[in-house]
This record gives C-alpha cells, structure tokens and sequence, in this order.
C-alpha cells in the first residue's frame, strides 16, 4: 500500500470545516483577508484557533493563508500574526511573499511553509529554489499541463500539491474596478454589495452563454472561471506521477455541493491507495458530482491536457 495523498480543502466557516472533515478532507486552507488572497471564508485567529482544536483530535491538518501582496503598511503586523498562528498550533503556512518567510523563519522556526505564488509556480527549478529556504511544498500554477506536472514531482523533493475541482482564477486587480465601473455609469448606489455572496458575473459579447463570476473585496477585484475543474476521472494519473495534495477549491459553492465533490475524491483516492494495480474508476463518483453541479458551469479538465502554458 502506497503513502496516502493529502485531500485538502477549504471552508467558509467552521460549521462548514466540521462537515466537510467528517465528508474525509486531510487538510484545510483558511484565512483572513489581510493576510490571504480568495479565501472562502473568513476566519479571524480566533477562529483559525478552534478549527486547529477541531481538526487535531481527527488526524486533520490546518494551513494559514498568508498569500496575498503584501504591501509596507502590512510588514508590521507579520511577526505578531505568525507568531499568534505557531501558538494556535497551524500545521503550515500558504506564502508567496519572502517577507512572510523571513518573519516565520523568526517566529515560528518549527512551521511547514508552502510556497504558493499562483501562476509563477511553473518549474521544478524554482521548486528547488524555494525548498533551498525553508519550503517544505510547491503549489503549481494551474496553467501546467499533465506531463508538466510529473516532469515537476520527478525533480523536486518537495511535497507537490495541484488543484483537481473548483473554480480557478483568471484575472486580478487591486483595483475596484466593478465599482469604478459605477462610478463612472453614475450609478454608485446600484449595486451596493460587490462581494462574492453577490453572484455578479461578466460575459464577452462573442459568448454569452459563458458567465465569468466577478467580486471585489479589501483586495481588489477578481474574476473567475466561467467552468470548474474536475479531475476526478484522471485522479490516478496525478497519483501516479507523485503528486501529494489534491486540492478542492470550494470557493463561493454550498457547503453541500462541498461535501459531495469532497466524498467522491475521497472515495477515489482511497480506492487507488488500497490497490493501485487493480484501480477502476466508478462512473457513480462523477455523476454524484454531476447531479450537484451548476448547470450553466461545465465541468473540465482544465490545462492539465492542453499542449502549452497560456
């Protein structure tokens, strides 16, 4: 039987963390937004403290997203915010930035720290570059294709995690444009709400019928895929190539629909753990998906089968 690959997910609230370890998560991203980018939900130190509670007892992890663009007015908060996350007991760390990884280095020497750095992440040299300072995981951009992905795992001693489902982003600004956008029409007040329980969505003249989710937040503005990823057929080719963290983006979807795409992986992945020789996929784990599914989202395979990086 081969090392068990970690499932990891996200979480709007802690109602949401218990539901979603009790579906079979490993592991969970959470956050506030001064420190993390796109995050599900918002959970204050205080609240990253009780889910590290929750989560410990059942085997279950919690990593501290600290991915956003940190700018100077942020620097003097970092040692104080670290130091709070290595008390609370956080497993790790989600940084782009080095200013984060000096400050754990200081306040919390003992913590696992994962270089996240969105699309920039597209080689195994700089995996090997980051692991030379203290990384102890690459997350890969979500532009590589399949044979990308296991060209990376098979040069870099570092843990390589990939997103397998959910939306992904497609463009960020730290501008508010959409409110920008009324300002201009003259129409400040018409959308009052620009966050993403909003349900606003962008649309390309040339095809309407793909919706392109869009919010803003103290971070900016962020727009989204007009589909989802959805691996869940191909899981074991990610397995075989030696990826260790799958993970499932939940971000603006119900706590329901989270908990059947977490089900179905997990059911996958134990599945080719318990014999990988004799893995068959089971169409009932992607209709489970399909049943819950948004029907004007189309489920895909993302770039992982796609020739080039763009």
């Amino acid at each position: 039987m081969m090392d068990k690959p970690e499932l990891l997910a996200t979480a709007a609230s802690l109602e949401e963390l218990e539901r979603l370890m009790a579906a079979g998560a490993d592991a969970f991203v959470i956050g506030e937004a001064k420190y993390g980018m796109r995050l599900a939900g918002e959970f204050d130190i205080g609240m990253i403290a009780e889910a590290v509670k929750l989560a410990k007892p059942k085997g279950v992890r919690i990593y501290a997203a600290m991915n956003n663009l940190m700018g100077n007015e942020i620097l003097e908060s970092l040692s104080g915010y670290i130091a709070a996350l290595s008390e609370a007991g956080v497993d790790a760390i989600v940084f782009g930035d080095p200013a984060v990884l000096m400050a754990a280095r200081v306040h919390a020497p003992g913590m696992a720290l994962h270089w996240n750095a969105e699309m920039t992440s597209t080689n195994y040299v700089t995996a090997n570059y980051w692991g030379r300072r203290g990384a102890t995981r690459y997350v890969l951009a979500r532009e590589l294709n399949m044979e990308q992905v296991a060209e990376t795992t098979s040069n870099t001693e570092l843990e390589v995690q990939v997103q397998v489902h959910g939306m992904t982003n497609i463009y960020h600004s730290k501008r508010s444009l959409v409110g920008s956008y009324m300002d201009h029409q003259e129409e400040p007040d018409r959308l009052p709400n620009l966050d993403k329980e909003r349900g606003l969505y962008v649309m390309e003249a040339e095809r309407k019928d793909e919706r392109y989710p869009i919010f803003e937040d103290k971070n900016g503005t962020h727009m989204m895929s007009s589909d989802d990823i959805c691996m869940i057929e191909n899981l074991h080719e990610l397995l075989e190539a030696g990826v260790y963290s799958l993970k499932i983006e939940g971000i603006m979807k119900s706590v329901a629909y989270n908990e059947t795409v977490i089900r179905a992986y997990r059911q996958a992945i134990d599945a080719y753990i318990a014999d990988p020789a004799g893995y068959e996929f089971q169409d009932e784990w992607l209709e489970a998906i399909q049943a819950v599914q948004d029907p004007n989202r189309e489920l895909s395979y993302g770039f992982f089968f796609k020739e080039q990086v763009y």
